[in-house]
């Protein structure tokens, strides 16, 4: 646990390739949202791409900081942490929840409100990054 305090980079860059290997493994799945009557729709593959080059712009940040000899706020740093992985571990336990049949439209509506706001917490969550970096920045050398 010490290790990922000191080096907080190490989780995103250890993340990137169990990322990618989750999106080749896929295949030509898709993955589809259906927001009042409009649809959202994206290859799981491309998804996974995404999120690396994110999770590798995000590693490189706090690589460069930890070699800056800067320090960055541990609340800040778990809060990230905590809503980046677990926010997206329960979308994934949540889409597992769609129900196909006609009848089911109501919960899938609400099951669909439920990811789209975790969504925007994750999303609020990853102004932390920035914030924790120019913290960082701002505060006196280790």
């Amino acid at each position: 646990m010490s290790k990922l305090i000191e080096k907080p980079y190490l989780i995103f860059l250890t993340a990137i390739p169990i990322i990618l290997l989750i999106g080749i493994l896929s295949g030509d799945s898709i993955l589809y949202f259906n927001v009042h009557g409009t649809y959202l729709v994206i290859l799981y593959f491309h998804l996974t791409i995404l999120i690396s080059i994110f999770f590798g712009i995000i590693g490189f940040g706090y690589w460069i900081m930890q070699k800056a000899i800067r320090k960055l706020s541990k609340w800040l740093f778990w809060t990230h942490i905590g809503l980046t992985f677990g926010g997206t571990l329960i979308i994934l336990i949540l889409a597992q929840l769609y129900r196909e049949e006609i009848l089911e439209y109501d919960f899938n509506d609400n099951l669909t409100l439920i990811i789209l706001l975790i969504l925007l917490l994750i999303g609020i969550g990853q102004i932390l990054f920035p914030i924790n970096i120019i913290y960082g920045l701002t505060k006196k050398k280790n």
